[in-house]
């Protein structure tokens, strides 16, 4: 009994360290699994952010070493350049017109889709490769040879090329983004094939009619998935770059009726080389998004339904 009363607390101990053991190298492989993408967004993502904070207090040419000078950048900013307003209503502007437009031709191509018997896999890819070329420089480029004089809708319309009009420049600009519905389409399919066909039935047995079912049907069972894509497409629609960058051949114009916010804080940074001004700017964008996706989530309380909640 002495025996067994002295070694026992021992064996226990070395029990509990062997089960120990096996969890603290499961933490450990989880760890080496997880090191790359640690490593990445520690050296690509966060200290670039610190160095970018740090700069935005900064006078700083990308030739000479920085200077401090406070909030000095945030002040002119924000006081003594019209520009810089030019390009925050300029992309106001864009977001409120490219945003609705996309989300609602991404909504009624994914409501004509699911209603097809027959080649959906087919128009499903072609509907989406926009998504996948638009952003680039190539396609923007294609698209100001549409909109230039004496292109294609110059042609059709008798117009004019829009590239060259301040009133116009910029609805090119969002024709382009509003082209690349394919994303959200595809999520608005998946969502629609959620809906349960019971509803529907309930619904037609009640009177209701195809816009009465998509208003009082789709539309509350589609919210969350409305409300996903339009937080997306805001986010990105606040970082346009390429459209305008291409159409206006870098310059914002015509009349910088194409000055987004990307597109100034490239002039400032890279062009100009006023790199702190730009990470001032930089991060005046990143809090106004943060802001803006904040006021997003705050009303989405009052129109996303969730079925597996039963309210608004």
């Amino acid at each position: 009994m002495t025996t067994t009363g002295i070694h026992t607390p021992t064996a226990r101990r070395s029990a509990a360290t062997a089960q120990r053991r096996p969890r603290r190298e499961r933490q450990g492989a989880a760890w080496v699994f997880l090191s790359p993408w640690v490593l990445g967004a520690t050296v690509l993502t966060l200290l670039p952010m610190a160095v970018s904070l740090y700069l935005s207090f900064t006078d700083y040419d990308l030739f000479n070493p920085p200077h401090w000078v406070g909030l000095r950048n945030y002040v002119q900013m924000f006081t003594e350049d019209p520009r810089y307003w030019r390009s925050v209503l300029t992309t106001l502007t864009y977001v409120v017109v490219a945003v609705p437009l996309q989300l609602a031709l991404a909504l009624v191509v994914a409501l004509a889709l699911k209603g097809m018997k027959r080649g959906k896999g087919f128009y499903r890819s072609a509907f989406y490769a926009p998504s996948l070329l638009g952003a680039s420089m190539s396609v923007a480029l294609v698209w100001r040879a549409v909109f230039n004089d004496g292109g294609t809708v110059d042609h059709l319309l008798g117009t004019g090329g829009w590239a060259d009009k301040p009133g116009w420049a910029l609805l090119a600009v969002a024709l382009l983004t509003v082209w690349q519905f394919g994303a959200p389409m595809v999520i608005f399919l998946a969502g629609l094939q959620q809906i349960p066909a019971e509803l529907y039935e309930a619904a037609s047995v009640d009177g209701a009619g195809k816009w009465r079912q998509f208003v009082s049907v789709t539309v509350p069972m589609l919210s969350p998935v409305l409300f996903f894509n339009l937080v997306l497409q805001t986010i990105q629609a606040f970082q346009v770059f390429t459209p305008a960058f291409a159409i206006s051949a870098g310059k914002g114009g015509p009349a910088d009726s194409t000055l987004v916010y990307t597109l100034y804080l490239y002039d400032r940074g890279f062009v100009a080389s006023h790199m702190g001004y730009a990470s001032a700017m930089a991060w005046v964008l990143l809090l106004a998004i943060g802001a803006v996706t904040a006021v997003l989530f705050r009303t989405s309380r009052t129109w996303v339904f969730y079925a597996s909640e039963g309210e608004r």
